[in-house]
């Protein structure tokens, strides 16, 4: 393989290129989920020798301007400047069982943090949480019946009344509860705690239990979480259950912090059951610096557990009507971080599109039955595996023809792992990514062998400079794994041809259940995939449901709710852009 490095020449010319294509020259921070951290190795199936990294049930803090954040079973938490790059703390104490769905919280100048419990466990304080230093504001919450929990905490804090409560619950017996906490008894409950909300399947389609809503198992609520917005108060919750591709957070709305409480006709307010990173549910709403709402969830991975998962983060908001949302729309593709304000909920999305869907494939090596056709299917549950975990192999992806590329994500796969700490001396991973136009001259776009050793499992790398390129090359340097595992190479850009038209006979139709509606439309000639889009009004189109263009063009869609009527439409997408939206339809 012949390699060169990209001429200053030739970049300031793909600049250009780029330029007069509509895409940023200027490098500009831009992410893409699964959020890309070191997610940390779980213990909890050391006994049946099951080796897996995962993260769950996030909670981003926005703390004096900047960011902590917190996840299940991660024997510490990250700390940013930027929502960008993620530095990995261990504090100085911390519990021994580690902490699962942690409850965090920002007043004035100190961040509280409590773990979820069925015994009597400590809050937590810092004045230093970047430093990773801890004390006890609680040594002894006094102890609720074992049923109850609280489990999956939440903390608030009502700076208007100056009083403190905590919300809780995860079962799919019992309730949500809400308690006001006593500040001068250093946050021990104020009286009785009472049930804020249920889950009613039964007039709620998005609560129904399995994949696309489709088990009769009763569901689970968990993940509670507080924002006041505007005078009201929006209490949320996910459901109906994290192993699931329709894991989503919903809300209900009140006048004061333990209600009563109304369910939301919009819900859910984050959902994602389609696209690569499926899974919206269990996270918590926050507010960055620039004063944009996020939403962060928990999305489903379920290689080697059920449980193992990922973390993503949605650009979110209240519209003038004070309904909430979370934008989950492209919500696997690159988007921007923000600098300022956005106006539009889609202003972020950059329009770099997925380049790499069910395009061929070539390696070095391939062990047994894990081919390369899995690696551009846009299933995590699928991945390749090299015959050896050695450097120098190598992943190859043929575009089809030159396009402009823009970023890469490398995703990789637990594949018969053996590891269960998480010693940075030893897990971290690094590779060489390389473009070429001819599949013969190679240059090198990104080396990740020459920066800091970290674990990356989902490694999100945005080129310096858009490379016109046909083929994308992976080149392995080291994971800490026995095993060299991918589960899919994603490539993000734009081709140079137009987006795809509009989808014709576009129809949704409500069910005899009224919590489903099917929709139909024509497929589109060269459309990579379609965009579902649907609300509680015709400007209201948040939720969205992502369908790749070899699918069948029907869907079903589950996650109504009764007695509310929608308004259903469809866009089109390709390496190229996006269609024009098709006329909106009502479903009563």
């Amino acid at each position: 393989m012949k390699v060169t490095k990209v001429s200053l020449v030739r970049s300031i010319m793909l600049g250009l290129i780029a330029s007069v294509a509509g895409c940023p020259v200027e490098a500009q921070k831009t992410y893409c989920n699964p959020i890309d951290i070191d997610y940390k190795y779980n213990y909890e199936q050391l006994n049946d020798s099951i080796s897996y990294r995962s993260g769950a049930d996030p909670v981003i803090v926005n703390h004096k301007g900047t960011y902590f954040l917190f996840v299940t079973i991660s024997g510490g938490y990250w700390h940013s400047y930027d929502l960008l790059q993620w530095h990995y703390i261990v504090p100085d104490k911390w519990p021994m069982e580690d902490m699962c769905a942690p409850a965090a919280m920002s007043v004035k100048d100190t961040l509280y943090l409590f773990q979820s419990t069925f015994e009597q466990r400590p809050i937590f304080y810092s004045l230093e949480p970047e430093k990773g230093k801890l004390k006890f504001y609680n040594r002894w919450l006094p102890a609720l019946p074992k049923e109850v929990g609280p489990w999956d905490p939440a903390l608030f804090y009502d700076e208007e009344l100056n009083r403190w409560f905590m919300y809780w619950g995860s079962s799919n017996v019992y309730p949500m509860y809400g308690s006001e906490l006593e500040k001068h008894a250093r946050l021990r409950y104020k009286g009785d705690y009472k049930p804020m909300l249920y889950l009613h399947p039964e007039e709620h389609g998005w609560e129904r239990f399995g994949r696309d809503h489709r088990s009769n198992i009763k569901p689970f609520m968990e993940g509670a979480w507080m924002t006041k917005h505007n005078g009201k108060y929006y209490l949320q919750y996910g459901a109906p259950g994290t192993e699931y591709n329709v894991y989503a957070n919903g809300t209900y709305v009140g006048d004061s912090p333990l209600g009563p409480f109304t369910y939301a006709p919009y819900n859910p307010v984050s959902y994602k059951p389609g696209g690569f990173v499926t899974g919206a549910g269990h996270g918590n709403t926050f507010q960055d610096k620039h004063g944009n709402y996020w939403n962060t969830g928990t999305p489903w991975i379920a290689v080697n557990w059920n449980f193992e998962r990922r973390i993503a983060m949605f650009p979110a908001g209240f519209d003038a009507d004070g309904q909430m949302f979370s934008n989950t729309r492209f919500g696997d593709l690159p988007h921007a971080l923000p600098d300022k304000k956005w106006n539009n909920k889609d202003d972020l999305f950059l329009g770099w599109m997925l380049l790499s869907y069910r395009k061929p494939a070539t390696a070095s090596s391939v062990r047994d039955t894990f081919a390369t056709a899995n690696l551009t299917d846009e299933n995590p549950r699928t991945f390749w595996v090299a015959k050896q975990n050695k450097p120098g192999e190598w992943i190859t992806v043929d575009l089809g023809k030159e396009q402009s590329v823009k970023a890469i994500q490398v995703n990789y796969t637990d594949y018969k792992s053996d590891i269960f700490d998480n010693d940075s001396a030893r897990v971290y991973t690094q590779f060489k990514l390389y473009a070429s136009r001819d599949g013969k001259q190679w240059d090198l776009v990104a080396d990740l062998s020459r920066e800091k050793k970290r674990d990356r499992p989902n490694a999100y790398v945005p080129l310096t400079m858009p490379v016109r390129a046909r083929y994308i090359k992976y080149e392995h340097g080291y994971v800490a794994s026995p095993n060299l595992a991918v589960s899919d190479l994603r490539i993000f850009g734009n081709g140079f041809g137009k987006p795809p038209k509009t989808p014709a006979q576009f129809t949704a139709v409500r069910d005899a259940d009224p919590r489903n509606a099917f929709v139909r439309w024509q497929k589109v000639p060269g459309a990579v995939g379609y965009n579902i889009l649907w609300g509680i009004g015709r400007e209201k189109l948040y939720q969205t449901y992502q369908i790749f263009g070899d699918e069948p063009s029907v869907k079903e869609i589950r996650a109504l709710s009764k007695g509310v009527s929608y308004y259903f439409a469809i866009e089109a997408f390709n390496e190229n852009g996006v269609s024009q939206k098709s006329e909106t339809v009502f479903v009563p």
